[in-house]
């Protein structure tokens, strides 16, 4: 830490979390002489698979593992939500986020916070001490509180993201050159902040495994081409996590976390375009190209990543659906989700999960319906227009999945165990001495 913590010497719990976006618990598990430095965080503390959420998108992981809340309470369900009353649409943002972060009760007790990089955090927060937003932010300039902060990014020529575009080239060289360049200015300003900063709670995420994962992930699972390439990748991130674990006080702990897992992705499912198939979905529109553009007659409708609405009457505008008969053509419609199968004869859906199962909180009203969560190689798309299959595959080869996300606690009486996303933020607030309600959360200390 800087010269006026150590002079502070006020004796209070630290916690530094390092997100680390998409990363499957068994990529490390698996490979422990590959990723020493996350063995040991492993074996000297605790670390263990947890679960995702419902849907388990990035938009919707952060907002509820920095709450500790579901999307019920959020007010995030996943990259693209839609508006009340309304068949218009958004992109969430930090302000759509309706329940408290992380950060912000920390800086209600009085300790101080920096923060960077987290998606769905824009514009950033400027009541703590510091922010740079992370995914959805337009740019440093805009991203960056307070203006010193910015300047030092752009002397480092940080980036928010990868260039994701270059993933869809044959030839990935450029795309792991960029993935490198955006790890490695990433790690410099974490090292950075992490010493110059009077922190208690410093909460950072390298987004770029993500990226990574998106594009190389099969070449990892199947021996491909860049498989290599993938590990190399890793193996920096495990040095860099090595790296902040050696450069943090005693009295802080370390905990890293990704907010869902990822596998090899089989086949793109193209949802709208399944439901127009089957009668469900039909368009006013020849071209199509957003949910305005549904007829009056359409029954059902999909928001990915698998959500699921019916077009129900005094919710949707022009809706169809009487209210009498929710139940009964929202059963109807789940059957049918649970009995798609894909190419290979498998069933799409491991399970269909209904709103008020996966949903909770006073933001119900722009909850789907119906959400599924995919057995592993089915990734759940939707796009409104007449493209013809339902099963194709674009440039991406990895997915996101509802299991297999990591939680690593550098702490031995940490028990990683029957845990979920939900879990983060209260673990965090108790090993910070925070005090919080332990019934305003829907997940649960993991420190003892």
């Amino acid at each position: 830490m800087g010269l006026f913590d150590r002079i502070r010497g006020d004796g209070g719990p630290r916690v530094a979390f390092i997100g680390i976006d998409g990363v499957p618990y068994s990529l490390l598990a698996d490979h422990p002489d590959e990723f020493e430095n996350f063995n040991a965080l492993a074996s000297e503390g605790s670390a263990n698979a947890i679960d995702s959420i419902v849907p388990p998108e990035s938009s919707a992981c952060w907002p509820a593992l920095t709450t500790g809340v579901n999307p019920g309470q959020t007010g995030v369900y996943g990259f693209q939500d839609r508006e009340i009353g309304s068949y218009d649409t958004y992109v969430p943002m930090g302000q759509d986020v309706q329940a408290k972060r992380l950060w912000s009760r920390v800086d209600d007790a009085g300790r101080e916070a920096t923060v960077m990089n987290v998606p769905v955090t824009f514009p950033p927060d400027r009541e703590i001490q510091r922010m740079v937003s992370g995914f959805l932010s337009p740019g440093v300039d805009k991203a960056a509180y307070p203006d010193e902060i910015r300047e030092y990014l752009q002397g480092i020529d940080y980036k928010i993201d990868v260039n994701a575009k270059l993933g869809h080239d044959d030839d990935k060289s450029n795309f792991v050159e960029d993935a490198h360049e955006t790890i490695d200015k990433r790690f410099e300003a974490f090292s950075h902040y992490l010493d110059e900063d009077d922190w208690d709670l410093f909460f950072g995420v390298f987004m770029t495994t993500d990226r990574v994962n998106h594009f190389l992930f099969e070449d990892y699972e199947k021996d491909g081409e860049y498989k290599e390439e993938f590990m190399d990748f890793y193996r920096k991130l495990d040095d860099y996590i090595g790296q902040i674990r050696q450069q943090l006080d005693d009295d802080v702990t370390l905990m890293v976390a990704s907010d869902h897992g990822f596998t090899t992705l089989e086949y793109e499912v193209h949802f709208n375009q399944w439901l127009e198939n089957e009668g469900w979905l039909s368009y006013d529109s020849d071209e199509p190209d957003e949910l305005g553009d549904i007829s009056d007659d359409t029954r059902a409708y999909s928001l990915i990543p698998g959500r699921f609405y019916l077009n129900l009457e005094g919710r949707e505008p022009r809706g169809s659906v009487p209210q009498e008969e929710y139940d009964e053509v929202r059963a109807e419609l789940k059957e049918e989700l649970e009995s798609l199968t894909g190419p290979d004869g498998e069933p799409v859906a491991e399970r269909v999960e209904t709103k008020e199962n996966a949903f909770r909180g006073d933001h119900e009203d722009i909850a789907p319906d119906l959400v599924v969560i995919p057995n592993h190689g089915f990734d759940l798309k939707a796009g409104f227009g007449h493209d013809g299959d339902v099963f194709g595959k674009g440039p991406r080869n990895g997915m996101h999945s509802f299991d297999n996300a990591c939680l690593y606690i550098d702490d031995p009486d940490a028990r990683v165990t029957d845990a979920d996303l939900y879990d983060v933020a209260p673990t965090i607030l108790s090993l910070l001495d925070v005090d919080y309600d332990r019934g305003s959360f829907d997940g649960a200390n993991l420190v003892k």
